[in-house]
């Protein structure tokens, strides 16, 4: 008898070793993230502020970014790379986040203070009960003034668990990726010039009071009473050109000889490995998402671009939803995602949007 309990306990071990090897296999598979590892904190990240509030897990996989009435905080890589692919688990907070932006992006503002580069991924907290907006967005050059800003929705909670956000940036082409699906890709025109970005760059991740904007262009600012705000990273993945050896004494505030920076082999990486390729799951994937979840588009704004910037891919089905300010018009896609929910509430299981659909 105790022989029989014993075959059957190790049967029983052997099939959730399995079964866990295959959900860890397919959730490498990813875009592509099984050529891809993610780092321990101290491998490739460092503090940037608000000390106190930084709290890195006892296995160095994730940290936790804090806001209370004192101070928010960040971390910022230790290296800068002259193109990458840049991803993280992320969880945000939850309750009242009004007045709350939690950012993860690229920027080398700190070294090319008058002509920086940027893409971003910037979260914008809501008055409880109503959901996290989120936006993206490019620079190049300096080119504030030329920002190139889309806002959306998300398909689910994304305080209730962890979702993976990246960022692709290659020499020809961004792409934005929520989970396994594109949301964003922008092809490099020569047209663009220096507003795509071109120089080596930092991944940053931050959370802070951005009460005179966030929520309803400043009309609902942060609330402390619900702090402190958590936003959780983890399994954070760095791959691109490692350019900071090759600064002069390791500086990264002497730019000198960037330019001559041999980041070719990584280069090819980039423009080859999966998360680089959009197929044609992928690519209706991101329709349906840009159809149900974008809600401004620069694109569309022709009080603010007369002319459609050189990158822009206007298509008159997606056009004919916005007004001439970039913004739906009244009835537009929200309809369609009010539909949406009432479809996932009574079929759970099937996700709204996703690249196997």
């Amino acid at each position: 008898m105790r022989d029989l309990i014993y075959l059957l306990w190790v049967d029983l071990r052997l099939k959730v070793m399995i079964m866990v090897m295959m959900l860890f296999v397919s959730w490498r598979c990813v875009l592509g993230l099984e050529n891809i590892n993610p780092i321990f904190f101290d491998e490739g990240l460092s503090h940037l502020f608000g000390e106190a509030n930084l709290i890195r897990s006892p296995d160095d996989r994730s940290v936790r970014l804090l806001l209370d009435k004192y101070t928010g905080s960040g971390f910022i890589s230790s290296n800068m790379y002259q193109h990458g692919f840049f991803s993280s688990l992320i969880k945000l907070p939850g309750a009242n986040t009004a007045g709350l932006v939690v950012a993860f992006y690229t920027s080398n503002g700190d070294v090319f203070v008058k002509n920086h580069d940027e893409l971003d991924i910037e979260f914008l907290g809501n008055v409880e009960g109503k959901p996290w907006r989120f936006q993206t967005n490019m620079y190049g050059n300096g080119s504030t003034n030329r920002g190139r800003e889309e806002r959306y929705r998300l398909w689910f909670d994304p305080s209730k668990e962890f979702h993976r956000y990246s960022i692709l940036w290659n020499p020809t082409k961004i792409i934005f990726w929520v989970d396994d699906v594109p949301i964003r890709e922008i092809i490099r025109k020569e047209e663009m010039k220096g507003d795509y970005p071109q120089k080596p760059m930092s991944l940053y991740a931050t959370i802070w009071d951005a009460s005179s904007w966030a929520t309803s262009g400043g009309k609902f600012g942060v609330d402390y009473t619900f702090s402190p705000f958590v936003s959780e990273f983890k399994d954070i993945a760095l791959d691109g050109c490692n350019v900071s050896d090759s600064f002069p004494n390791n500086n990264n505030n002497n730019t000198v000889g960037y330019n001559y920076i041999n980041c070719s082999a990584s280069d090819q990486d980039l423009m080859t490995s999966d998360y680089s390729t959009i197929n044609s799951k992928q690519g209706a994937a991101m329709r349906r998402f840009r159809e149900r979840y974008m809600y401004y588009s620069y694109c569309y704004d022709t009080v603010r671009y007369a002319v459609p910037p050189p990158e822009c891919v206007v298509l008159t089905a997606e056009k004919d939803r916005f007004r001439d300010t970039g913004r739906l018009k009244f009835g537009g896609s929200h309809t369609k995602v009010h539909r949406a929910r009432k479809r996932r509430k009574r079929n759970r299981s099937t996700p709204v949007v996703s690249a196997d659909q």
